[in-house]
């Protein structure tokens, strides 16, 4: 990006505007976002999608204000882990970039599980063990190249997605009006079912709803870039997780009532294939194809990502900097690290469930949210003179949502994320003596 001169030297040029924040927003975390995970939340909470959606909307929310009112005081920081060192602890800050490690970490490995899933009903004589293998392959050679997508290749592939949910929309609404229903509550149901709803179901339901919404901070990056920062983050931010919210809840709304949960999926990792095949047929391969590309996009993008978490990471002597730190000469990019993360996501892949893998992604992702919302509560209520409660509601509603939701993860998800965590926080222990050593994660910025 071109910048102006400044006594300084160069610098960003903020260009950005609030609507060009919110449509990055919208691009990254994707319009097709719960399509994915849609038969996992279903599975979950028996049914009640729409519900936990919605929930999980209001946390973020809640939280999004929460890092908007920090990408103030820290605009050209814009992570989770650097506001909660700089308002709480190091100690604290070095745990929550820990846990977002796990987070990176494991998108590129849910990305290699649905896509798998999903090249296999297009190809079902491909064993899926071939296609994992295909596709982790595929991520790592490609990121190693240093491939990537152009700005406009985003917004252009957010535009093909927009428009397959509008035909969606159409179709459930064709579908719907050619099979009508006495049932006074069939339309209610997907909100609530008394014969199934459960307090349990609906919360670990909504824990991995979340996943609809993972992305949403990284507006807080483009602090430096945006015209009027400390007003526009924050509206960005708060906007584009209603926006994805209310444009989820729609979508698996449509395919509650197209599908009802009393009727199981041939494959619950791709549930939403096989009701927009019902709704209309043409649709099971159109959603398919979209749904695939929209994962491989993210896998790839998570995978480097990762790398380039890890090669902050090496950089700064958190990791050893030799494997870690190093850089392909040719290429530009975090060769190691790619390799790495491909070979964790294809070594995961054949032992963790999408529904797993999405979990102890969260659990990384929102030990960051309770970090954020808590730091966001020092820094604006604890040391302001004067105690205003918008400054209170917001960090502490956000903190105590996710805290239920991360408590309301399935034990398998949390036993494997505490032995994460419990390893970081032993290596950090012995690699700083005792935190008296700062450590870094910082995301070193594109060239």
């Amino acid at each position: 990006m071109s910048g102006e001169l400044t006594s300084g030297g160069p610098r960003l040029r903020r260009t950005l505007t609030l609507w060009d924040l919110i449509l990055y927003g919208v691009i990254v975390i994707q319009p097709v976002a719960p399509m994915s995970v849609f038969g996992v939340l279903s599975d979950r909470g028996r049914g009640h999608v729409v519900t936990a959606i919605l929930i999980a909307m209001v946390a973020m929310l809640f939280t999004g204000i929460s890092y908007g009112r920090m990408a103030r005081v820290y605009p050209s920081a814009g992570s989770a882990f650097t506001y909660v060192a700089q308002e709480i602890n190091p100690a604290v800050g070095y745990i929550t970039g820990w846990s977002m490690v796990m987070d990176y970490m494991l998108n590129p490995l849910i990305c290699t599980i649905w896509c798998a899933q999903e090249a296999h009903q297009f190809a079902p004589g491909v064993p899926v063990v071939i296609w994992k293998i295909f596709f982790a392959g595929v991520f790592t050679l490609l990121n190693i190249r240093g491939i990537k997508t152009s700005a406009r290749i985003n917004a252009g592939m957010a535009a093909a997605m927009g428009a397959v949910v509008v035909v969606i929309f159409v179709a459930a609404a064709r579908y719907l009006f050619g099979h009508p229903h006495s049932d006074p509550l069939f339309f209610t149901r997907p909100f609530y079912d008394p014969q199934t709803f459960t307090l349990g179901g609906l919360f670990g339901c909504t824990s991995i709803a979340v996943l609809t919404y993972i992305g949403f901070d990284g507006i807080s990056t483009l602090s430096e870039e945006a015209e009027n920062p400390r007003r526009n983050i924050l509206l960005a931010t708060v906007l584009t997780c209603l926006t994805i919210g209310i444009l989820s809840a729609f979508e698996v709304y449509a395919a509650q009532l197209v599908w009802p949960a009393s009727q199981p999926f041939p494959n619950v990792d791709t549930a939403y294939v096989y009701v927009a095949g019902r709704a209309w047929a043409p649709l099971f391969v159109v959603v398919g194809f979209t749904l695939l590309l929209a994962n491989f996009g993210s896998g790839m993008g998570a995978q480097i990502g990762a790398a380039r978490l890890l090669y902050g990471m090496g950089r700064s002597n958190a990791l050893p900097n030799s494997f870690f730190g190093a850089v392909d000469a040719k290429h530009r990019v975090p060769r190691n690290n790619v390799i790495f993360v491909g070979a964790i996501a294809l070594a995961g892949s054949f032992f963790l469930s999408y529904g797993l893998g999405a979990e102890m992604l969260n659990f990384g992702a929102l030990i960051a949210f309770m970090g954020v919302n808590a730091a966001a509560f020092l820094r604006y209520y604890v040391r302001e003179p004067q105690k205003k409660l918008l400054n209170f509601l917001p960090p502490v509603l956000g903190f105590f949502i996710c805290l239920a939701l991360w408590l309301n993860l399935s034990n398998p998800a949390k036993i494997v994320g505490s032995i994460w965590m419990l390893l970081g926080i032993a290596f950090g222990i012995w690699k700083t003596k005792w935190f008296r050593i700062p450590l870094s994660f910082e995301v070193p910025a594109e060239d």
